[in-house]
């Protein structure tokens, strides 16, 4: 009987079920896009709906299985992914009682409670966990004891998103370190939870699961799950991981030295280690990677991926409606006419993600700025560009950061995820960054990477660093125009200057920051 592998997707900007062959082969996806409002009450939450979420996962479930046509009982095994930073708070029963999405940034005054325990406290933190208050758990489980304490009396277990879809398919609490990492209540080295770092905030250490290595078999799917899904009862699930470090899985980046660039909601720089050594100044993010025996030093740019959304939505109605009609992607007719616009813009810059600066991370306000009231250079496609740009220049400031902690210097770079599937933007890194970009045939890299890994749980695979450079099969390599690496260095500099003036409007509060971590 012919076996397959399914993933499970919970990103930030939808959910999607992928089948994968044995041979690594994407057959079919079913996605829903899904959207995490803010509470009124609380500016700056981001609730995540588990009860309509789940039902919108379960969709792509069923769907994916209609349109592949594979019989469930052929579905070899499931491993689940997410991103990360999500929490999810259950009770005793294991019944979720509450839960927020990655950026949820209601806890500001509970960062700066987090800062009078002791001034140090967010350093202290940092140097075995790689993380700091910004996207971190802390100060969203202390905001609960403060605002819910009924809800917090009542929480037993803490997971992430990937381990809360685990649960529903199981009826498991289990935890894997390269998402559990990212709650700042662990230690990068053991690869375990650090306790004391949630008794020396005053929090419960006693709500943290077994962690469970990447590819380890779970339990099986549950009969309860089977009827809502349509998968078959008793299949395999196994431990996948957070986003990022799955993508990694499914690009091949397995080894030390390596780099890859997401180019998802957030885009998300990697570069493999064999260390677990956190940045002195806290700037960069360190995450246990998926494959045991590796870290990562990451460092995010916010939101390239909604941005492009918003713009679409907000802006490129004409292009929308003509997709409809062609069965095209409307971000491919925006991508032609952004193709004509010269690199740089027309000197037209803005300002959304900054470079990283993880113990401080703050935002300017959006912006467009230098351009001229003159519609044949300054079109709507000249500031779709722009976007483009923009992302490719803060992607710059992040892989020159990583490169001053580590003495490494990247000769190419991997590109997968969402922004890969548009030859423009692909060239623009590429010239931008002034390096070689591969681009992997699977372009859902973070699904393949979750599907290598229920592979090796149920005995397919043997080895995932091994597997995953055997499946990994290339699209494209683009190559930097050097004239026009040239233009954009010059722009980049510009850019950061722009860029610092901007966070200071935003400092002197006459401008609203696009983000700020809690406590800023």
């Amino acid at each position: 009987m012919a076996q397959y592998l399914m993933a499970i997707d919970a990103g930030t900007g939808s959910v999607r079920a992928v089948i994968f062959d044995t041979d690594g082969k994407q057959l079919c996806v079913a996605q829903q896009e899904w959207a995490h409002k803010e509470d009124p009450r609380y500016p700056g939450s981001m609730d995540f709906d588990w009860t309509h979420n789940w039902g919108l996962a379960a969709q792509c479930v069923r769907e994916v299985l209609r349109e592949s046509g594979i019989n469930p009982t052929e579905i070899a095994a499931i491993a689940t992914t997410s991103m990360r930073e999500g929490i999810v708070l259950y009770d005793e029963g294991g019944k979720e009682i509450w839960a927020c999405a990655n950026v949820d940034a209601r806890s500001t005054d509970e960062v700066i409670q987090l800062q009078k325990i002791s001034q140090g406290l967010e350093n202290e933190i940092y140097l075995p966990s790689g993380q700091t208050f910004a996207l971190g758990a802390l100060p969203r489980i202390l905001w609960v004891k403060n605002h819910l304490p009924e809800i917090y009396e009542k929480t037993k277990t803490v997971t992430m998103f990937n381990d809360w879809l685990i649960a529903k398919l199981t009826g498991l609490l289990t935890a894997e370190p390269s998402n559990g990492c990212t709650t700042g209540i662990f230690d990068l080295s053991k690869r375990d939870w650090l306790p004391e770092i949630a008794e020396k905030c005053g929090l419960k250490s006693d709500i943290f699961p077994p962690v469970y290595e990447s590819g380890t078999v779970i339990g099986e799917v549950s009969r309860e799950c089977a009827a809502r899904t349509g998968l078959a009862e008793g299949t395999p699930v196994v431990t996948g991981g957070g986003d990022a470090q799955l993508g990694c899985v499914g690009v091949g980046l397995v080894e030390p030295n390596q780099g890859a660039i997401f180019g998802g909601s957030f885009w998300q720089f990697e570069f493999n280690t064999d260390e677990a050594k956190t940045d002195p100044a806290c700037r960069v993010r360190v995450n246990c990677h998926a494959v045991p025996g590796l870290w990562q030093y990451e460092a995010l740019a916010f939101y390239p991926g909604l941005i492009m959304r918003w713009y679409r939505d907000a802006f490129c109605q004409w292009e929308k409606a003509e997709a409809e009609k062609t069965d095209v992607d409307p971000y491919n007719l925006m991508n032609a006419e952004a193709a004509k616009i010269p690199p740089g813009c027309y000197g037209m810059l803005c300002t959304f993600s900054d470079v990283m600066d993880f113990i401080h991370w703050k935002h300017a306000a959006p912006s467009f700025i230098n351009f001229s009231i003159n519609p044949d250079k300054f079109n709507k496609y000249t500031f779709y560009r722009a976007l483009m740009e923009n992302a490719a220049l803060v992607t710059k400031g992040n892989v020159e950061l990583v490169s001053e902690l580590t003495g490494k210097r990247l000769d190419s770079v991997i590109f997968a995820s969402g922004a890969s599937k548009s030859p423009i933007w692909c060239q623009i890194l590429s010239d931008v960054l002034g390096i070689p970009v591969k681009v992997p045939k699977v372009k859902e890299a973070t699904a393949l990477g979750a599907a290598i890994t229920a592979g090796i749980g149920v005995g397919i695979y043997h080895n995932l660093s091994d597997t995953a450079k055997e499946l990994v099969r290339w699209d494209a390599e683009y190559q930097p125009n050097m004239e026009n690496h040239k233009i954009y260095s010059e722009i980049y500099i510009n850019w950061r200057n722009i860029y610092k003036d901007s966070l200071e409007l935003t400092n002197q509060k006459l401008t609203t920051p696009m983000w700020a971590a809690p406590g800023l």
